[in-house]
């Protein structure tokens, strides 16, 4: 009998509210769920350990984990408001990044090829290609300036 994720979690006291719907839904189907991670580091740390535990959970209850890796925005930088800006890195440390984590990663999920292993994604495939020139024609179109200046960040 396939494991339900919901009351996995409830079990370990990690839900503290859920959307309605979420639980009847991931008992019918297999259903693909993601966590992201950060690669500006070459290793995983202690903090990474509950998502990782959730990813794993949601694989053995039969879902479909997505590791994703924000290489965009890792080279984006960190707009939280810290007084110290993010390192800007190249590709090439970044995918070095990439490996490293994904071969921590494969010590908890299976990246083997069944119907809901684990694969790790990133970011920055989608959006290396992606210009200013079409952001601001697709996206930058929608979104004024008086939306634009409410913003704390902005201001």
């Amino acid at each position: 009998m396939k494991k339900n994720f919901v009351e996995e979690l409830r079990w370990r006291g990690m839900i503290h509210d859920i959307m309605p719907g979420t639980e009847e839904m991931l008992s019918k189907e297999m259903t693909s769920g993601y966590i992201g991670f950060d690669p500006t580091a070459d290793s995983l740390h202690i903090g990474h350990l509950v998502q990782i535990m959730t990813l794993l959970q949601f694989q053995q209850c039969g879902h479909k984990p997505f590791a994703l890796v924000g290489g965009a925005t890792g080279m984006v930088g960190d707009p939280s408001g810290k007084s110290a800006e993010r390192n800007l890195l190249s590709e090439e440390i970044l995918r070095h990044n990439e490996a490293c984590v994904k071969m921590q990663l494969e010590k908890f999920l299976d990246f083997s090829t069944g119907i809901n292993s684990a694969e790790m994604v990133n970011n920055y495939d989608w959006f290396k290609n992606f210009s200013f020139l079409d952001f601001i024609r697709d996206v930058g179109k929608h979104i004024s300036v008086n939306y634009m200046m409410a913003k704390d960040s902005v201001q």
